[in-house]
């Protein structure tokens, strides 16, 4: 064979190639990849007979177009891939409180439990029979769950990567927990707490806890900039990170780092809050402008006392000597002052729940309450459920709204009132309807700063859009407005961000397209019916109607992880159904 022959024989770069050898085995090479050298990373298969290395051969072809083949190179074990994932890749990448809730879980439980397991062979059991037995040696649900949501994430790491085929966290059954029901303070109780504070420094601390339900680093981070006195208003851009020490000494006292004698702090005091929805103007009530008026003369006489000792730093509530109060000195504060004010045991973060509870007492809207507590949109509802909880007031104001409607005021209403047994509108005659234009939709709602709201949001998602409120009367709404009034919204509607994944096979399982994982997330509100998801994942397959034979796989859902596990259910049916048409029938629901 000539020099000409041989070249026209062989295979295109990259292709997959089957020959037999001089013994009569044959043997079949696969490029999946690209090496860290950047050579090709072709696998080597051999069988007895060309039937077997083919199948073979495609097999892994189908493995690597889905992405399931390993990556080569280093064998981790699960102790070596975690002390790399938390060191190198999640520590530059997390904030300071998150990191440490990582170490803490690989150093002190995922290393000492199951650090022996070579990565690739570490199964869904291994992780269930772990948490079950932290469990049974008296760890609580929630420590075990933590510890799961932890080798999660380094093993989707792993994953993305190439060194695991599948993460065997995401089929493991994690830890049910049970969340406990938080019981809020009482009116009566926290002006118990009020009165108690006014006696102690700091006062205005536990205030702003307890009125406002700001978390606890976003009011030791505070600084007077933030406070606006003469808009009395309280700016929100930052909070307060726990301390982190090392030794001073040189490890020569032998003691932990945080009790040396020469700690040095090596972490920064704060951080800006963590979203854009934490980042907000807080209005504060007169009582309290005043209260902080009075800290900051308090503080004022305080820095004349401690002369030289006194560090300016600008932090509203501080240490006698102007640095920046600690976290778990403040927690053991408020335990003093729960105690002092004969109020029962609670977290500190119960404080939260009291403030978010009265916010549903005083019947505060929705949009109001979520900017108060910096809660993100798409995330609002579960946050009230979490935080607001229905007092007894609550209910009673909720049954004699209920009873108003069905039967009607007691007999005998003032002039102009209901008679008994009649249903009134939800939206009152003397009411305009406030409707969100955005494009071509129209959506309504009872009151204007929730489509202000929308429009707002929607604008920022589809820029380039028509998005402007629109005042319809009431009886024109109900006329002319899709629904009527009783599409008028009174509340406001849910958004989140869904995944959409697709690809296009052509007839015989070759891909055509593939999009994934690209520009594939798109906020949708649950009025958009076509985008709008609240399911964490759901798949589809469906061929084509045009005649091309086409087979289409789809996966969109809220949740990223189990999206892109979807996808990888669709895409094998699709395959299969590319190949065996006669299986499936003309389409699938979602």
């Amino acid at each position: 064979m000539g020099r000409d022959d041989t070249a026209k024989s062989r295979q295109p770069n990259g292709a997959s190639s089957i020959f037999q050898d001089k013994n009569g085995r044959w043997h079949g090479y696969v490029t999946v990849g690209v090496k860290d050298d950047g050579k090709p990373d072709r696998r080597h298969i051999s069988r007895k007979t060309r039937p077997d290395v083919t199948r073979a051969v495609r097999e892994l072809e189908r493995q690597r177009d889905k992405g399931a083949v390993r990556k080569t190179g280093q064998s981790w074990t699960l102790e070596t891939w975690l002390t790399h994932w938390v060191e190198n890749i999640a520590a530059p990448n997390v904030s300071e409180n998150t990191i440490d809730g990582y170490r803490v879980a690989v150093h002190h439980h995922l290393i000492p439990g199951l650090g022996a397991h070579r990565l690739e062979r570490l199964e869904p059991e291994h992780l269930e029979r772990f948490y079950k037995k932290m469990q049974d040696n008296g760890s609580a649900a929630g420590t075990a769950h933590q510890i799961h949501r932890t080798v999660r994430a380094a093993l989707n790491e792993a994953v993305r990567r190439g060194h695991l085929v599948k993460n065997p966290a995401t089929v493991a059954k994690s830890p049910r927990l049970e969340e406990e029901e938080v019981e809020p303070y009482s009116v009566e109780e926290v002006q118990r707490l009020l009165a108690e504070a006014g006696k102690h420094r700091n006062a205005a601390r536990w205030v702003i806890a307890l009125a406002l339900g700001l978390r606890q680093g976003e009011v030791l981070g505070m600084q007077w900039t933030d406070v606006d006195f003469e808009l009395g208003v309280i700016r929100v851009r930052r909070g307060r990170l726990r301390p982190r020490y090392q030794h001073g000494c040189g490890d020569r006292c032998g003691r932990k780092p945080g009790f040396c004698p020469q700690k040095v702090n090596i972490r920064r005091e704060t951080k800006s809050v963590k979203s854009r929805a934490g980042q907000r103007p807080i209005g504060a009530p007169d009582e309290l402008m005043k209260l902080l008026r009075h800290h900051q003369e308090e503080q004022a006489r305080e820095r004349v006392l401690a002369r030289d000792l006194w560090t300016e730093k600008g932090y509203v509530f501080t240490s006698p000597t102007g640095e920046p109060l600690n976290p778990n000195t403040d927690f053991h504060k408020w335990k003093e002052l729960l105690k002092a004010a004969g109020v029962r045991d609670g977290r500190l973060h119960d404080a939260r729940h009291t403030a978010a509870t009265v916010l549903l007492i005083l019947g505060i809207s929705d949009a109001v309450v979520d900017s108060i507590m910096g809660w993100e949109p798409g995330k609002s509802a579960r946050m009230r459920r979490r935080y607001q909880h229905l007092t007894s007031r609550v209910l009673k104001d909720t049954a004699d709204k209920i009873g108003g409607l069905l039967w009607g005021p007691e007999p005998g209403p003032a002039p102009g009132g209901s008679a008994p047994g009649t249903f009134r509108s939800p939206v009152p005659a003397e009411r305009m309807v406030h409707v969100a234009r955005l494009g071509e939709r129209r959506v309504p709602f009872l009151h204007r700063e929730h489509a202000v709201e929308v429009v707002t949001r929607w604008g920022e998602d589809w820029p380039g859009h028509t998005t402007e409120v629109e005042q319809w009367d009431r009886w024109r709404w109900e006329q002319e407005g899709p629904g009527g009034v009783s599409s008028v919204r009174d509340r406001m509607p849910e958004r989140t961000v869904v995944f959409h994944a697709r690809a296009v096979l052509l007839p015989g399982g070759e891909r055509r397209s593939t999009d994934l994982p690209g520009e594939w997330a798109v906020p949708a509100w649950d009025f958009e019916l076509d985008g709008y998801t609240d399911r964490p994942a759901s798949w589809r397959t469906v061929r084509r109607p045009d005649g091309t034979r086409e087979i289409e796989a789809h996966a969109r859902g809220t949740d990223r992880e189990a999206v892109e596990t979807a996808f990888a259910e669709a895409y094998a049916q699709a395959v299969d159904r590319a190949q065996n048409p006669g299986k499936y029938g003309d389409a699938d629901e979602w």
